[in-house]
């Protein structure tokens, strides 16, 4: 009885182990062994552990202290794609050079500017320290490694290949990124064009035609009836009735966004009549294919069974009505359909498409067809962005000279009808 009080008390009497100390970065500055004075930038769990690091290194420190936090918190810029393609990069080079992956991760974060990325590598590389493999340390961070980046990386460190996997990533990245830019820039280029011919407009109808107006005040004649149309635009876009416009249409592309944003059948809709545009509609369903097929290759070279990698690729398509059809090409799959009869039935994909995956399927190399798919498809992106701008050009002069040409001539009838009349 004796044994169990005292046993109890010094469960009570025990102090709690307190957690360890997160590393720190610190700034520090000292002499080396010549008696140069040198400075630096370090992690460590406290200062006195740092100054005895540096002892070691044969640097006699003269200043340690914590790094200031920036002003407003976490400073930075938003962590991009292209800073986790180039960090996939830099880890499987190093790895395939055979510095461990602790050391590895830990010269990135020495390397990187941006505080944001610089601090997520050096979580990344804590919790590989406590024990954790390295997708689920990435796990902890789902906006910057998507499910299918985490795939990928479980399946290289199942195989014992993840050097070779995070080099394919890598690459799959940039490639991933390049078409996103193709996309934004053919989609980018007629917005531009709309919102110049807009701005144009506005200056003319504010403060070019108003005094044009005093003008043919003077006159005391009827005014023609194209002038009088291009006056009272610009009446209306002095009063509220052009501010309240202005709002409707922000209030009108705010609405679009959020509803895009929240509701999954308006962003089924918006995807479906994309893709139904004439041109813009092609490059989109071209673009959703390149995705579709580099996304499954890479996965599928990657180790991961088809049915789980077909379930991991349909949100990196871009559009959810591809995204739809891929999760039905996966159910078909997991019940005995070949890839190629799935993709059949979706009445999405063209038939060269169809015939390579056949082909694919049948010699074994469904990854290799499925790669050589994607190269073709953002060859034809590229090629139709291409036309697209110089398509474009032409027709920005043309919408210009429109407007401003028509305002021109609406403000000089009235003195070409004047002088007529003289």
């Amino acid at each position: 009885m004796s044994v169990t009080r005292s046993a109890a008390s010094a469960k009570r009497t025990a102090p709690m182990k307190r957690p360890a100390n997160p590393m720190q970065p610190f700034l520090w500055e000292g002499t080396d062994k010549r008696g140069i004075k040198i400075k630096g930038e370090q992690t460590a769990k406290n200062a006195n552990l740092l100054r005895a690091e540096l002892r070691r290194q044969g640097i006699i420190p003269s200043v340690v202290k914590p790094k200031p936090k920036p002003l407003f918190g976490a400073a930075g810029s938003k962590i991009k794609p292209t800073d986790i393609a180039f960090f996939s990069r830099q880890l499987a080079t190093m790895m395939k050079a055979g510095v461990p992956i602790v050391s590895a991760l830990e010269i990135i974060a020495g390397g990187v500017k941006n505080p944001r990325m610089k601090k997520m590598v050096e979580d990344i590389r804590i919790d590989i320290e406590g024990g954790s493999s390295l997708h689920e340390a990435l796990s902890k961070h789902p906006v910057q490694f998507d499910e299918l980046y985490r795939n990928l990386v479980r399946a290289g460190e199942g195989a014992g290949v993840l050097e070779t996997v995070l080099d394919t990533v890598a690459t799959y990245k940039e490639n991933i990124e390049t078409l996103k830019g193709k996309i934004r820039k053919a989609l980018f280029y007629p917005a531009m064009v709309i919102a110049v011919a807009v701005v144009v407009s506005l200056i003319l109808l504010i403060w070019v035609i108003p005094k044009f107006e005093e003008l043919f005040v003077g006159f005391g004649a009827d005014l023609p009836a194209f002038t009088k149309m291009v006056v009272g635009l610009s009446h209306f876009a002095l009063s509220w009735g052009g501010l309240a416009l202005g709002l409707m249409v922000v209030a009108l592309f705010a609405g679009i966004i959020f509803m895009f944003k929240r509701s999954l059948e308006f962003q089924h809709f918006v995807d479906r009549v994309i893709l139904k545009v004439p041109i813009i509609g092609t490059i989109m369903h071209n673009a959703a294919i390149a995705r579709f097929t580099r996304s499954t290759a890479v996965t599928f070279r990657a180790g991961v069974p088809l049915v789980e990698a077909l379930d991991t690729v349909a949100g990196a398509t871009g559009n959810s009505v591809y995204e739809q059809a891929i999760q039905r090409i996966r159910d078909d799959v997991s019940v005995g359909y070949s890839v190629n009869l799935a993709m059949r039935q979706t009445n999405l994909f063209p038939n060269m498409v169809v015939q390579m995956t056949s082909i694919g399927e049948e010699a074994g190399a469904l990854d290799t067809m499925l790669m050589k798919v994607a190269e073709y498809y953002e060859q034809e992106v590229n090629n139709a962005v291409d036309a697209l701008s110089s398509l474009i050009e032409p027709m920005v002069i043309v919408v210009i000279g429109v407007l401003v040409g028509g305002m021109v001539i609406a403000m000089y009838l009235p003195i070409f009808k004047l002088a007529a009349v003289v």
